[in-house]
């Protein structure tokens, strides 16, 4: 199902770009005659915009599009997939010979988990329960906080609140009965969960190298972290953590050497990661095993990019968007049959992290009157032209949900047959008017007033100059404000990654709107690496705005975007914004029973009302990702799987066969006695 709404969404937005791109294409004098370039069949080079900042271990030091490509590439073995076909979560069949559900007695849920026998780690050892299991504690240990890591906070599972917070020395949800049978129990409390096979995300990690000396016990009760060998000292701590984890040279953070994935990171240095097949990878749930036997991934810009693809240094460009850059590389493939592209749906966006723990952006009125001020039409359209829409919520153009309400494919909805009673008709009837009732058109859209932001700052007190008088903006260049330490002046500074071409747009639309306002707005670009770990608050906080992207998991849940206070309130971690009832409008979205779509999206509808109310990041579009490849690349079906390495994985290399020279040898082969 997924699949399909994602190649209806990705044929309605690129027809009209696309059809725009070829009356400019046919007045082009022709192309050159391209030189026949030859290709590594062995090896695959991966070209993508986002910098490797060397994150590829879990999520907790930060979750940058290319870092989780390298993750998803060289851990495995998840407990659970995602199923494109009917979008929902299944058990992954090369890891997982079967799941039986068992109802508790106190309302509880346990799911009982049977692993295959033949999954093992790139060195050889075998991957039994216990390496899951371990992955469960580390991801949400104390030690892994005293290290830089935020980490996990699974209070889905059963026991996890007495265990973390030390009541009991087991983590009585999860239960390991031998090494290949894991018992997970989610708690009463989380249910229902609407995505709820996707609580048992988890992939395995090797505790050998990550806590050698430790090693993880269950006497009955639940599953702890105890000494390997005996001794009173605990050898499980942030030191330990800090040398396996962080070490710049050896850290399983940037550089593991034992791995599950399909293939195996041989080295990364420089933002260049290199990767060969892993020999002791069996295979995913489809059967496919990686056939190409080296991957190297770099980030560079996209013109940078395109250059070194037409020299034949860059075999694949992945998540291509910014519209020069596309229409280049589809004239490309125009021109020249050895050249390939396909494009897919984003269910991710582009945005504006507003830090309102910093003055003046606490202020709603400020926040908003930036979001009238954007012009995020114009803006869209000069990064990324035809290829995405202006951000509406907190969802990408690729998602489901919007999808469904925006009517771009038929409600879950099974129509009776012309034999069925008047009842059943009429239920379904009832039904197809409770969809109809759902609307984007209650999202508050921001679209460019001027004056709406005007009168939004002069309420809020922003209506002064420089001297203390009333603020005029045919003389006055910056708002002020009289606080309890004088007058105040709108002054804000915003950062982007390098390279970033919608990035440098803001300079010009979004700076010169907002100061024609009274708004002083100073633009930087920085290292992606910095952005990032100001974004995730790893580093201290120098700017008031950051634009960023991001790409949603498959298990949307924004409620994890959200620590609790020591107060008990509820605040969205990225940008400091304080919100309990946004908080809970994303606890009632994820407390939805698996069936009842219809409810879900009544509830994801309110999520995003209240969102786009409150904006605690101001979302500027969503678009479609391009990739472009040789037609040496067979079998390369992105659109098909979540991203460049689950598809690379069924992908091979080889001759390119035109499909007329093709056919005359079919022909040839028929007429042979």
């Amino acid at each position: 199902m997924k699949k399909l709404l994602a190649l209806l969404l990705t044929c309605m937005m690129v027809l009209t770009a696309c059809s725009a791109w070829a009356e400019t294409a046919a007045e082009e004098p022709a192309a050159e005659e391209t030189q026949q370039i030859t290709y590594d069949y062995d090896e695959l080079t991966v070209a993508v915009t986002t910098p490797l900042t060397g994150n590829f271990f879990t999520n907790l030091w930060g979750n940058g599009s290319s870092d989780l490509d390298v993750r998803n590439l060289i851990h495995g073995y998840n407990l659970v997939e995602w199923n494109t076909e009917e979008g929902v979560f299944v058990p992954d069949d090369s890891v997982v010979s079967g799941v039986t559900i068992q109802a508790e007695d106190n309302g509880d849920v346990t799911f009982i988990v049977a692993l295959y026998k033949d999954l093992y780690y790139n060195n050889g050892t075998q991957i039994t329960a216990w390496d899951y299991a371990f992955s469960f504690l580390l991801t949400m240990a104390p030690e892994m906080a005293e290290i830089g890591g935020a980490v996990h906070k699974p209070e889905y599972i059963a026991g996890y609140n007495d265990y973390i917070s030390g009541k009991s020395k087991e983590l009585s949800g999860v239960k390991v009965l031998s090494d290949n049978l894991l018992h997970i129990t989610i708690d009463k409390a989380y249910l229902p969960f609407f995505y709820e096979l996707g609580l048992l995300d988890c992939v395995p990690y090797p505790i050998s190298e990550i806590a050698p000396g430790v090693k993880v016990a269950d006497d009955g009760d639940g599953i702890y972290l105890t000494n390997a060998e005996a001794g009173d000292e605990a050898v499980f701590t942030a030191d330990l953590l800090k040398g396996t984890i962080l070490d710049e040279a050896t850290g399983y953070r940037t550089h593991p050497a034992v791995m599950s994935g399909a293939y195996v990171l041989t080295s990364f240095e420089d933002g260049v990661a290199k990767f060969e097949i892993n020999p002791q990878y069996k295979g995913n749930s489809k059967g496919q095993k990686p056939s190409i036997k080296k991957i190297t991934m770099l980030s560079m810009p996209s013109e940078e990019m395109i250059q070194a693809y037409k020299e034949g240094k860059v075999t694949l460009m992945n998540k291509m968007s910014e519209a020069k850059t596309v229409a280049e590389c589809l004239m490309m493939t125009a021109e020249d049959e050895m050249l390939a592209g396909t494009n897919y749906a984003r269910t991710g966006l582009s945005f504006l992290s507003f830090n309102t723990e910093r003055k003046p952006l606490d202020e709603l009125a400020v926040r908003q009157a930036i979001a009238y001020l954007a012009d995020r039409d114009t803006i869209t359209f000069k990064a990324i032209d035809g290829y995405g829409t202006k951000g509406m919520g907190y969802f990408g153009v690729g998602q489901w949900m919007y999808l469904l309400l925006n009517g771009t494919v038929q409600y879950p909805v099974k129509e009776p047959d012309e034999n069925a009673d008047a009842k059943t008709k009429q239920e379904y009837e009832k039904t197809i008017e409770k969809w109809k009732e759902l609307s984007l058109d209650e999202i508050e859209t921001y679209d460019l007033d001027a004056g709406k932001a005007a009168e939004l700052l002069d309420g809020a007190g922003w209506n002064l100059n420089e001297n203390g008088e009333a603020f005029n903006p045919e003389t006055d260049k910056v708002r002020y404000k009289k606080t309890d330490d004088g007058l105040v002046p709108l002054q804000l500074t915003l950062a982007y990654g390098q390279g970033s071409a919608a990035g440098a747009e803001l300079e010009g639309t979004l700076v010169q709107n907002l100061a024609a306002a009274g708004i002083d707005l100073k633009v930087e670009a920085i290292e992606g690496s910095k952005l990032l770990d100001e974004y995730y608050r790893l580093a201290e906080t120098e700017y008031d705005i950051l634009f960023l992207a991001t790409n949603f998991d498959v298990l949307y849940d924004p409620s994890l975007n959200f620590i609790e206070t020591e107060d008990g309130h509820h605040v969205w971690k990225t940008s400091g914004f304080e919100d309990d009832e946004l908080w809970q409008l994303a606890v009632d979205m994820r407390r939805t029973e698996p069936e009842d779509v219809l409810t879900y999206c009544k509830r994801w509808l309110e999520f995003q009302k209240r969102f786009m109310e409150q904006l605690p990041v101001l979302p500027m579009y969503s678009n479609v990702y391009f990739d472009f490849y040789p037609n040496v690349l067979h079998d390369y079906f992105i659109g098909e799987n979540i991203s460049w390495p689950q598809a690379i994985i069924g992908a091979y290399m080889a001759d390119y066969v035109p499909e007329e020279e093709a056919e005359v040898e079919e022909e040839a082969e028929l007429l042979e006695p």
